[in-house]
């Protein structure tokens, strides 16, 4: 489907802000093309006197004649520019509102996306998408529609001038006009391909930025500045070069379109002449000939631009339009589950999953029962299958096998977000919004008092540094938590679990990247926070399982061993020698 049908379609709820904003358009322009008209009779009045047309419809005097087009020259003026303003108004707060109301749509839309989504495309190419070619298709909004408009608008009332006084040169006058119109649309089929290639370069060049300054203390650790400007380089050279090829196609437009307009207007300038001088015509008519013929085909000069800017929309369009319309791998939409109903059973049943383009399954046929209120761990090598069991369980991706259940309900089946807020998630690469302390705290729960805020960081042992800090709990903690440590982003993460007080909880490599004295104060929270809820705790390091109701060891996507932490030690074989690698004991 073309984009602009695209467009359409999606624009529904504004078709009557569209029709008014045409309709004061195509009045505008009505009065725009009055003033040739009235020229050409204030030309005939003084040449012809009180033989002009206006003295046949009953002024005689020429001095009322131009007393009479002076005062029409005002009121169409008037209604010209007050046209002008209205339907500059409706057109940008269309393009305002449409902008604003897409790209939330958008970003809504993508927050639905399945996990598996984003691995295959680019964030920087997301961004793209969202900010800058949402930003395109306003601006064709806020100008290019109009022009369109008012170009088509004009084309047809001029002709019907052209035919009413003179229809054999209005054909001669107006037959450049299929050639330029073709000539436009050739040049932008051109265009299109190369408009499409040139978005896709800058989505790949916001995503070498975007991977950059995300991680700018790897690249000034390791001195590698201009390694990574270099990479920039050769993206903004690839940009450069699509857009380069675009620019050589669109600048021919103006030049050729010209050679049609010479063309039109010579052909009225001569032929008109010749019938003015043999009295076929008018000297009024003449010169509202000449006039007309420059006020219609000179515009068709900003076909050029009116042109690119169009097809740069509709490459955009396009891009928001495919990005709108991404099905939604995993549904939202479930039976609901009430939260105080959750006691927190679960249950793996010959569950199996593999990552697209990887052969070898990640979960391989695992079964398996936690219940309600039981401290789970999964421990074992990197690969082995710990991190992807939650992403299951959380619902990130969908299992190829078996099924997952809650409380003897299958998950698939419960509305996605009430699954979500039943479960809370530590994970160890911790995620902080660019805002207060106490925002983050809060994050993801409403309606919570600062007590109930300040009693969740004490409990996280957070409180401490909180109250240390220049605003307290009013601080902004930076973009994705840059003024904290690692330490301290942990515990506000932890803090922000024990405020959700969800019936499961998932504590991935929680502990993982934090000295030992953070460790002793997270792990002090760990054991008060896992009392009497479904606990699933993956970790590397053994010491902060041991005291789990079951240890699971994975391997290859299977279970090879369950048990506590003093029976898998007695028995010798993985989890063994695993602790015996961390401890140093022989």
């Amino acid at each position: 489907m073309h984009p602009l049908k695209r467009l359409f379609n999606y624009t529904r709820q504004y078709r009557r802000d569209v029709v008014i904003a045409t309709s004061y358009s195509i009045l505008n322009k009505i009065f725009d093309i009055l003033p040739e008209i009235l020229i050409g009779i204030a030309v005939d009045v003084v040449v012809n006197r009180k033989a002009s047309f206006l003295a046949h419809i009953g002024i005689i005097e020429p001095k009322d004649q131009l007393m009479l087009l002076a005062f029409i020259t005002v009121l169409i003026w008037v209604f010209e520019s007050l046209f002008e303003y209205l339907y500059e108004l409706r057109w940008r707060n269309l393009a305002q509102n449409l902008q604003h109301d897409m790209r939330m749509e958008a970003y809504q839309h993508v927050q639905k996306l399945e996990l598996a989504y984003f691995e295959r495309n680019r964030t920087g190419n997301l961004l793209s998408i969202l900010n800058e070619d949402i930003n395109q298709m306003e601006r064709f909004l806020n100008g290019g529609a109009n022009d369109l408009i008012q170009v088509f608008v004009g084309s047809l009332l001029v002709s019907a001038v052209f035919f009413y006084i003179t229809s054999s040169l209005a054909f001669l006058a107006l037959l450049p006009i299929p050639f330029i119109l073709y000539g436009a649309f050739w040049f932008q089929s051109r265009l299109a391909p190369r408009y499409t290639a040139m978005r896709e370069a800058a989505g790949a060049l916001a995503t070498q930025f975007n991977n950059n300054l995300t991680g700018i203390a790897t690249v000034k650790a390791y001195t590698a500045e201009e390694f990574e400007a270099e990479h920039i380089r050769r993206g903004s050279d690839a940009y450069r070069a699509r857009n380069t090829e675009a620019i050589r196609w669109s600048a021919a437009i103006t030049p050729v379109i010209r050679m049609a307009i010479l063309a039109g207007f010579t052909v009225t300038l001569l032929y008109g002449g010749f019938l003015a001088l043999n009295g076929e015509i008018g000297v009024g008519s003449y010169s509202v000939l000449v006039y007309l013929t420059q006020r219609l085909l000179w515009p068709l000069t900003r076909l050029a631009e009116m042109t690119d800017l169009y097809q740069r929309s509709m490459a955009s369009i396009q891009r928001v339009m495919d990005l709108l319309y991404t099905p939604i791998a995993i549904p939202y939409e479930g039976q609901h589950l009430p939260l105080n109903s959750v006691r927190g059973e679960l249950e793996f049943e010959q569950v199996k999953f593999s990552y697209a383009g990887n052969d070898a399954a990640a979960i391989d046929g695992l079964s398996l029962r936690i219940a309600a209120g039981e401290s789970v761990a999964f421990v074992g090598s990197t690969g082995g299958g710990k991190s992807t069991l939650i992403k299951l369980l959380l619902r990130f991706y969908e299992p190829q096998r078996g099924q997952i259940k809650l409380d003897g309900q299958n998950i698939g089946e419960i509305n996605l977000q009430d699954l979500r807020r039943a479960i809370g998630y530590v994970a160890q690469d911790t995620f902080l919004a660019d805002a207060t302390v106490t925002e983050n705290i809060a994050y993801g729960t409403h309606g919570v008092s600062q007590e109930e805020i300040i009693a969740a960081a004490k409990a996280a042992e957070a409180h401490e540094f909180i109250t240390a800090l220049p605003q307290g709990y009013n601080t902004q903690v930076g973009e994705r938590g840059m003024k904290l440590s690692g330490g301290q982003r942990q515990r506000l993460a932890l803090a922000r679990a024990i405020l959700k007080n969800p019936p499961i909880l998932i504590l991935d490599e929680a502990t993982s990247a934090v000295d030992n004295e953070t460790e002793a104060a997270i792990q002090r929270s760990l054991d008060k926070l896992v009392v009497g809820r479904t606990s699933l705790i993956i970790a590397h390091r053994l010491s902060t399982v041991r005291y789990a109701h079951l240890i699971h060891v994975l391997d290859g996507g299977c279970i090879v061993e369950s048990g506590t932490h003093d029976q898998l030690l007695a028995k010798g074989g993985t989890y063994a020698e695993l602790w015996r690698l961390q401890t140093g004991e022989r």
